[in-house]
Formats: structure tokens, sequence, C-alpha cells
């Protein structure tokens, strides 16, 4: 039996070979305002028809760097964009981010013309004029071999998950990459002056369930070949229709409940499923179970008398970011964003960079800092009673 090659495929297809894919974490399958020219939630990196490929070359040091030419996000030499991500995907027209902490050019990404297409990351990109611009309070020193090296100011981090991007994963470590695409250590803050400990047995690799993260926003990488064994919107969609066709009801109300269509995800419906997430129990909406000793969010759920939040459900729907493809039966915490068991229970125990030296976990649909007992809850959906 002859399996194509991923290139012999594309060849068929007249496509471009893709190398991988970028998907900035907190926006579930697009931009809150929609996806437009190079600012998207996700970003293919495909083979160039020419090599774009790079060689060190004159350093200069610049005495007055205010005045000199600085990147902006329209240049030519930039592909992807990416704005701060704001938790609970909250971001719109009415919360700007006034100061972002991701450089204006961030980060580049080389890789192999040739299987297997390996991807290297390196700090910093390429202005208009083909030079590195590094800040002025940017990290910099000169390395045994002669050549330059440094950090962007706040710095560019790496976390690859140990045994790739599948349930049986676990976290990897943070590491920060250099302009040179050495491995160091973290600073003790994202900006300090001193640069980490150089990593000599660790490269800059990237790996198919590789994180990126900017100071700012955070990116997962996922190869060519992870994404051909990633469920697809067209799998998520069948998987809603599953669960609506089951006809769950509210326990109480005994009305039918159902997840809203993909297009609609951010619109709370009538037949909307919520759910208690101390015991998770789903219900439809109602307005009891108020109790004066807990938070405003917080209800008393009627079939346990547990006491937690109680949030509308909505179904993740940006697939790169599951581990399997199994259905969608738990639920982070506080925000309700459902997905499979073993992609809830992966992206539960990431700690991603928060601040200057923080770490915490969060959801990968919508960015907010998970919480609870362990991050995510099982639903308990009744079915019909008829």
């Amino acid at each position: 039996m002859f399996s194509p090659s991923q290139e012999e495929l594309c060849a068929l297809n007249k496509e471009p070979v893709k190398y991988g894919e970028l998907v900035v974490l907190g926006y579930n399958g697009s931009l809150p305002n929609g996806d437009r020219g190079r600012r998207k939630s996700r970003f293919a990196l495909c083979k160039r028809s020419k090599a774009s490929g790079v060689k060190p070359s004159t350093v200069h040091v610049i005495s007055t760097p205010q005045t000199s030419k600085v990147g902006r996000s329209t240049e030519n030499p930039i592909d992807f964009v990416v704005t701060d991500t704001i938790s609970g995907n909250q971001n719109n027209d009415e919360t700007q981010i006034t100061q972002s902490t991701i450089s204006r050019f961030a980060c580049r990404i080389v890789c192999d013309r040739s299987p297997p297409y390996t991807a290297r990351i390196f700090a910093a990109g390429f202005d208009s004029s083909k030079n590195i611009f590094l800040g002025e309070k940017a990290a910099k020193w000169k390395n045994p071999d002669g050549h330059m090296d440094g950090l962007t100011t706040n710095g560019v981090l790496v976390m690859h998950p140990k045994g790739g991007f599948t349930e049986e994963s676990k976290p990897g470590v943070w590491r920060e990459i250099s302009v040179c695409g050495d491995v160091y250590t973290l600073r003790e803050t994202r900006s300090a002056q001193q640069r980490g400990k150089l990593v000599e047995n660790e490269t800059n690799i990237l790996q198919d369930g590789s994180l990126i993260d900017l100071c700012g926003a955070t990116l997962l990488w996922r190869t060519a070949d992870g994404l051909l064994h990633t469920p697809t919107q067209k799998h998520i969609e069948a998987l809603r229709q599953e669960i609506n066709a089951a006809r769950p009801q509210c326990p109480v109300g005994l009305n039918t409940l159902a997840f809203p269509s993909i297009n609609r995800k951010d619109v709370v419906e009538e037949k909307q499923p919520w759910a208690y997430l101390s015991c998770g129990h789903v219900h439809g909406y109602h307005n009891w179970g108020h109790r004066s000793d807990t938070e405003a969010n917080e209800r008393e759920c009627p079939m346990c008398r547990t006491v937690g939040p109680y949030v509308p459900l909505w179904l993740g729907c940006e697939a790169a970011f599951y581990v399997d493809a199994g259905p969608p039966t738990h639920a982070f915490t506080p925000c309700g964003h459902v997905c499979s068991e073993k992609s809830a229970k992966y992206w539960s125990q990431i700690p991603l960079p928060h601040g200057t030296h923080a770490f915490h976990a969060a959801c990968p649909f919508c960015a907010t800092q998970l919480s609870g007992e362990h991050n995510c809850v099982k639903l308990i959906f009744q079915g019909p009673i008829d």
C-alpha cells in the first residue's frame, strides 16, 4: 500500500507545501471582529516560491535610537500580526490596549524547505531595511565566536510539551530564545537586563504543540502532520449536532437544551445549556438559587445543593486546541468552554506566562485564568424522560 507524502499531495492539488500553523490562544476560531489581512487568529506557514533565508551581517549601534526607523505592523516583512490577548476574549472596540508589551518585530520562524520541514524559532524580526532592530533596553552581548546576540525587551519564551501534543503529554519547561536561536533559562523578570543561563542541550526547534509566548499573546505551533490527526471544524460541528440530537433536558424546567451553532458562539440563546461548575449539573437558564453569602455569579445547584459559579456553556470551536477527537464532556472553570475530557485535562495542567514572572493555567479558547479544584469539571447531562 502506497501512502503519498504531504509534498506529493500538495503537488497533486496544486497547493503550496504547508509547514504548519500558528494559532493564537484566547480566540475561539476567529478574532472578535473577524480575521482580516495579516491580523487573524491563525496563520499557515507555507513553502515560499523562493527561499528567504538570512545570514549574519554588520552590527550597528545607534546612539539615538529614538530617531531611527522602527517596526510597524504594516511593514512588508511582517507576515502575521498579533495583538495583546485580553482575558475572557473581550477584545473589541471598547477594550483597547493602551500600550502593547509585544515587540513590534517579535520573532522569526525559519523552516527547512525539504522534509521533514524542521521549523526553528528566533527572537526578533527584520524591518523593511532587512535589519534586525533591538530596543535600547534589550539585553545584548557578543558570543565567543564573535557574533552578536541579544533578547527582545520582554522576551520570546518557548515551551515544548513532553511527549508531543497528545492526551499523554506533560508540560515542559519554559525557556527564552535569543536572536541567534540559542536557548536560555528565564530571566528573573521578563524585561530584566541580565540574561538567563545558556541551556546547551536544548534547541530552538519547534515540535507539534510547542507554545510561544510573546509577553501579551501566546501562540500554539501545530505541524502539518499534527494537524492531519486533529479534529476538523466539520468534526466539531458533527459532535455539536450529536449532543443536540440526544435532546438533553433541564432537570428542573424539563425544557430541551441545545448548543448554538458555531457561527453564533458569542450570543446566549434561549435553549443554551448552563452549568453549575462546582458539580457539573447542566440546566437551562433560571433565576433562582441566589444566596446572600455567595458571589454574584454563584448559585446553589437544585440537584445537589452545591454552591458555585453558574455560567452558560460554550463549545470550543478552535480545532487546533484539541488533543483528541473525543466528545465534548468537560467544561473549563470558570468560563464554561466545553471540549473533550483529554483536551480539558491537558490544558488544565499547562502553566502559561502571565505578567512579568507569574504562570497560571488558562482556557485556550478565551484565555480566562482557570480556577476550581481541577480547573475543569465533568458535565452531567440529563436525557429526555419521554
